[in-house]
């Protein structure tokens, strides 16, 4: 527990192995809320499994987690309540508009139609699509769908917000963007956890770092704590002191491990 924060996310020993492939292999995490904790590595390296199990999306071989008290494994259906999830790729309905993709989650989620649009008004304001919220999605850029895909993940205004390498794909701009987003997000109470490749991008948001390899956490502190930790410049450098190779280098995709397991 950081002084003076209760943790939201707590994970002990979890493991999860997808055939003979051990993706994650023992991972402890505790993640203060209000914060934005990185996981670091390159693909393969196991981060969207780890974000899996934390959003109840798959179960943990082994190992316990909770968010905000709650076991993923055993409580899923309160976790669910507490927690939103933005993966890499948007997922939204592309023949309906911008307001429709977000009313239809409201009503999924249980609000009224009024409420529902209410909501969707206010979010579409918040991430600068109000003009752009009686289109189809599919005109929309890849800025303004990743913004709107977040914007759906706040539908339900969860205390914990999972981004999985949100700003893949994305030019300069979107992605410093997003990034202010997610600034306020946080500065609003909310505890993220981010998933990346971009060394930068982990350096700009994450309060800590956890280094991801193998399924492995190999290190963790602040971008300072793990620089000094290596003697290194720059977040690059540290990867490339701790594992020996940069995060650019992938393994096999860990959608593919979930397939070799179906």
């Amino acid at each position: 527990m950081t002084a003076g924060r209760a943790d939201a996310i707590v994970a002990r020993g979890l493991i999860k192995r997808f055939g003979a492939t051990t993706a994650v292999d023992g991972v402890d995490l505790n993640i203060p809320e209000g914060r934005v904790f990185g996981l670091l590595g390159p693909n393969g390296a196991g981060k969207t499994t780890i974000v899996s199990m934390l959003a109840t999306l798959i179960t943990p071989d082994c190992g316990q987690a909770t968010v905000h008290g709650y076991d993923v494994t055993a409580q899923a259906h309160q976790v669910r309540q507490l927690i939103g999830l933005t993966g890499q790729y948007a997922s939204l309905d592309e023949t309906l508009t911008g307001t429709e993709n977000l009313v239809l989650i409201g009503r999924l989620a249980g609000a009224s139609r009024r409420d529902a649009k209410e909501r969707a008004s206010r979010l579409l304001q918040r991430f600068r699509l109000t003009e752009a919220g009686s289109r189809a999605v599919k005109t929309y850029s890849g800025g303004m769908r990743r913004r709107l895909d977040l914007a759906a993940s706040l539908v339900s205004r969860p205390r914990v917000l999972f981004l999985d390498e949100p700003t893949t794909g994305l030019d300069p701009r979107s992605r410093n963007e997003l990034w202010d987003i997610v600034r306020e997000l946080v500065a609003d109470g909310v505890t993220v956890l981010l998933t990346t490749q971009y060394l930068e991008e982990a350096d700009q948001l994450a309060d800590q770092i956890a280094v991801i390899d193998h399924g492995r956490v190999i290190a963790q502190g602040t971008s300072a704590e793990l620089k000094a930790l290596t003697g290194a410049d720059t977040l690059d450098a540290v990867f490339l002191s701790l594992t020996g190779r940069d995060t650019s280098e992938a393994e096999i995709d860990e959608d593919e491990l979930e397939e070799i397991s179906a």
